[in-house]
């Protein structure tokens, strides 16, 4: 079957691979329609993603059709929709015991510990597929990337009306004030970018939008009437960003990092303490939150009609692969077709 692998940074390769086998028990065979493109792809071909390991198959958003489901899976029949988790847990681990299966001490994830969905076919655990009977291959394409922005929302315990900025509005970002506003939550961006900057005003209603060459602090102040936002999201993967984010922060308030980044971070403790502040992190989602964004979906709550700007086939992704890290291109979301 068509596959195309990552063999090392900077160099895909076209090749053929057999076919997966028959699906074992609990297991499901499905065909491969749409593999979105994440940063965790332009990291690996830029040979600066963690924990990764080449040669590897990429590909973990991805919208694909049930073929064959195994014995003992009676929720899935071929020809089903379905968006992938591509989070592998071990269930044991006291993570996985206490339901942050995102976090799962041994985790796997498709196309970054192991093989992933660039390629025609592959089998999966019948419990990491979400169906849907309304959503396009496209938008099903879209549903893991989005749970990160909601998984870090609901991390934050956001409240209606409440003022939050999020700091980077790059794809990641974007499904973090779509779930913020989802939330109830008043949303103030900070990014210095000004195409993305556009992007958020005009797809998202962003009211207040801030260009991080200037003076960040005395702008949120001037415009909160002296306050500060409530809750903060750094989702630059930037460490010079995410050490100075708690300085926009009220006091009582909540920096969730986002962003992942290959450096230390670090903070004045006097003025950490002083805001009594509280600091999290936010890995994956869990599947509950792929259950919630396809409802959402489906019932219009979130619209995906402005996320897909660029598009390949098969054929043609690994010539169009290096323009997508052009920032001239522009670039939101690409997905692949199969």
């Amino acid at each position: 079957m068509k596959t195309i692998v990552l063999e090392k940074p900077g160099t895909f390769v076209r090749t053929e691979t057999e076919g997966p086998a028959p699906p074992a028990p609990g297991q499901v065979q499905v065909r491969v329609h749409r593999i979105g493109i994440c940063g965790t792809d332009l990291h690996a071909f830029r040979g600066r993603q963690p924990y990764f390991n080449y040669p590897r198959i990429v590909g973990h958003e991805l919208g694909v059709e049930v073929i064959q489901a195994g014995q003992g899976v009676d929720h899935l029949s071929p020809g089903d929709r379905c968006a992938v988790e591509p989070y592998l847990n071990c269930g044991a681990c006291i993570a996985c015991r206490y339901g942050k299966t995102n976090c799962c001490t041994s985790l796997q994830v498709l196309g970054v510990h192991v093989d992933g969905g660039m390629r025609e076919a592959f089998t999966v655990p019948a419990d990491k597929l979400h169906r849907s009977y309304k959503l396009t291959f496209d938008q099903l394409a879209l549903v893991e990337m989005l749970g990160i922005g909601a998984h870090a929302v609901d991390r934050a315990s956001l409240t209606p009306g409440e003022c939050v900025l999020v700091i980077g509005v790059g794809p990641i970002g974007l499904s973090v004030l779509q779930f913020a506003q989802v939330a109830g939550a008043k949303v103030i961006v900070l990014e210095l970018n000004a195409h993305r900057m556009a992007f958020c005003r005009r797809h998202f209603h962003v009211e207040h939008g801030i260009d991080g060459k200037g003076d960040v602090l005395a702008e949120l102040q001037e415009y909160l009437s002296g306050d500060l936002p409530t809750a903060v999201f750094d989702v630059t993967g930037n460490a010079k960003s995410m050490a100075s984010a708690y300085r926009y922060m009220a006091s009582g308030g909540r920096l969730v990092l986002v962003g992942l980044v290959q450096d230390d971070i670090t903070f004045h403790d006097p003025e950490f303490h002083r805001r009594e502040m509280t600091l999290l992190c936010s890995r994956n989602a869990r599947g509950e939150d792929f259950s919630r964004i396809i409802r959402h979906i489906e019932n219009g709550q979130v619209n995906t009609d402005s996320w897909i700007t660029h598009r390949a086939g098969f054929g043609d992704m690994i010539e169009q692969f290096p323009t997508w890290l052009e920032p001239e291109q522009q670039v939101v979301k690409a997905v692949v077709s199969v």
